[in-house]
Formats: C-alpha cells, structure tokens, sequence
C-alpha cells in the first residue's frame, strides 16, 4: 500500500521538476535574437561594485552591450532596489575601448542609490 501512494508523488515531483526548467527558459531576453548567458558579480567585499560579463560579444556588439547594460541593471535592482547605475565601462564606452576578454565583454559599474 505505500510503495502505491509514493509512485504518484514521484510522479507528481518529476513533472513539477520538469516545468519548472520549462518555466526559466521563458524568463530569458533576447537581444537581436541572441540569447547570451550574463553574469553581474560583486567586485571583492563592496557588493555596490559589480562587473558584468557577456560571453560570445565579439558575434554581435551591439546586442552585447545591450545584453550586458541589462545584466547590470538587474543586478542593481536586485540587491540596492535601483537601476543607477555610474559605469566605469559599460553600454556608452566607446568601441576602441572596451573590455573584449577572448571574445567576453566585461563591463563594470558601481550601483548607486
């Protein structure tokens, strides 16, 4: 009797485990039609001071750019409630120089209130 009662809960863990990766697919954006996997990390202890990183830049820049001023802004958002953001280099810095770590744009912000 009770190794019946735990097929279906299983059953029911396995499908809501499967719809819940279903579901974070939905949450991604797109720029230019290009998903890029976005990092926003706090630079040592000072949680204000962040980089954000755009893997595969180098494919379309200026979607990347795009991409990484909206990691940035979700990360201030997320942990100071803002989205001030003051960009040591970021979505205004002009092409010649910005950060391009074989083929990463690295951007980099402090949050401000």
């Amino acid at each position: 009797m009770k190794k019946a009662k735990r097929i279906p809960l299983l059953v029911t863990l396995a499908a809501g485990i499967a719809l819940s990766a279903c579901g974070s697919q939905d949450t991604r954006v797109a720029f230019d039609g290009i998903y890029f996997r976005t990092k926003a990390r706090k630079i040592d202890d000072n949680r204000r001071a962040f980089t954000a990183t755009v893997p595969r830049a180098s494919t379309a820049l200026d979607a990347a750019r795009r991409a990484g001023e909206y990691e940035g802004t979700r990360y201030c958002i997320e942990n100071y409630g803002t989205s001030r953001i003051k960009w040591v280099v970021g979505p205004d810095t002009p092409p010649t120089s910005l950060r391009l770590t074989d083929g990463t744009l690295v951007f980099q912000g402090e949050c401000r209130t």
